[in-house]
Formats: structure tokens, sequence, C-alpha cells
């Protein structure tokens, strides 16, 4: 039996695309902009975290039940994350904890245009700040 106790979560790679999470079944229903700092976004090829007392990453907050995160994290292409408590700030100044999914170890390789373009997009409709944007932006394949 699967409880539908939903669980805060932090996304920050592509799964901050409402188009990329509907392609898994999963359609949050409420999603809250955040920055998670002491962290700092690498992609290679895929989104992950490393520790940065220089930066910060943004992304957003939305609540799954663990079946959801369990069928996101399964795709084939997503590779091996793992879940580790977060404290995010909101963009109203509140402090909120969260589950946020990191990987492993990072493979190493450049991140293809068309998956940056899968966050870069939607973080610029959910008004992350443009030099973060850049900065993203700057981790794609040429």
């Amino acid at each position: 039996m699967t409880s539908a106790r939903r669980i805060r979560v932090f996304f920050y790679g592509s799964f901050i695309n409402r188009d990329v999470l509907a392609e898994a079944g999963f359609r949050p229903e409420r999603i809250v902009v955040g920055r998670l700092p002491g962290f700092d976004i690498r992609i290679a090829p895929l989104a992950t975290l490393v520790p940065s007392d220089e930066h910060a990453v943004y992304g957003v907050l939305c609540d799954a039940t663990h079946e959801e995160l369990g069928r996101l994290y399964a795709q084939s292409w997503v590779g091996e994350y793992l879940p580790e408590a977060v404290l995010v700030e909101t963009w109203d100044g509140s402090w909120q904890t969260a589950l946020c999914y990191i990987a492993a170890s990072a493979a190493g390789q450049r991140a293809p245009r068309d998956y940056v373009d899968r966050i870069v997009g939607p973080g610029r409709a959910l008004g992350f700040p443009e030099w973060y944007l850049a900065r993203v932006a700057d981790q794609a394949a040429s």
C-alpha cells in the first residue's frame, strides 16, 4: 500500500520544467521559487549540486508523494540521485525544509544544449536572476 502523504521537494535542474515533470505523469498543484545557499549547480551532463560557500542554486519547491518521486527518479535517462535534507529560502523570505535529490556522481561531460534550455527557459519564466541563468547556460556543450 502506497502512502499519499506529500513531501516537500526542491527541484533545481530540468525538473523545474513543468513539461518534463508531466512526461513522468507528475503535475504539481503549486510551485514556489526558492534559493538554496551553500551549493553550486553543475551540469555534467545532467544537473547536480556541489557544496559551495560562495554560491546558491535557484529552483522550485513543490509537494510530491514518494510514489511520484519514485517515478521521476526511475526514468532511464535520469541516473542515480539520492535524497538529502536541505533548507531553502523562498522569495518571501521564509525558510522551508525539503528533500533535494543530488547525483551520486557527475559524469563530467558537458550538457547538450537542449537539456540546458529545459532549465534556462523555465528559469527565466519563473524570474530566476539573469546572472544565474547565464551561469547555467555556460555549462552547455558548444
